[in-house]
């Protein structure tokens, strides 16, 4: 692994730690759906870490899971960024986001 593809995958955890600072005191998804502000830094945390993985995909031979979905997400956000729908973002953050810090963090050991 290069250290570039280590530095992006420090980069996603940062990504990830930072969506859950800027949710520490959302507790419901209603919550989140009001705040424009967090729901605006939380996108565009998930925007990186698309970017992040895309630039992966094309340097190193690591797949992370559900790449392709994370950087179709992406492509969303920046291109549709008037279609998503919140649920989805939100899901993300609750479904997925977990899972993809503990892949990062076994492939950076």
């Amino acid at each position: 692994m290069t250290e570039k593809t280590k530095k992006y995958l420090v980069d996603i955890i940062i990504s990830i730690e930072l969506i859950d600072d800027f949710l520490g005191n959302t507790i419901t998804f209603s919550d989140y759906e009001r705040d424009f502000k967090t729901k605006s830094a939380v996108e565009r945390q998930l925007i990186i870490i698309g970017e992040i993985t895309n630039k992966i995909k094309n340097i190193e031979v690591i797949e992370l899971s559900h790449s392709k979905e994370i950087i179709n997400f992406r492509n969303r956000l920046v291109h549709a960024y008037d279609s998503i729908d919140d649920s989805i973002v939100w899901a993300i953050k609750i479904n997925h986001l977990p899972q993809l810090k503990i892949e990062v963090e076994a492939l950076l050991k």
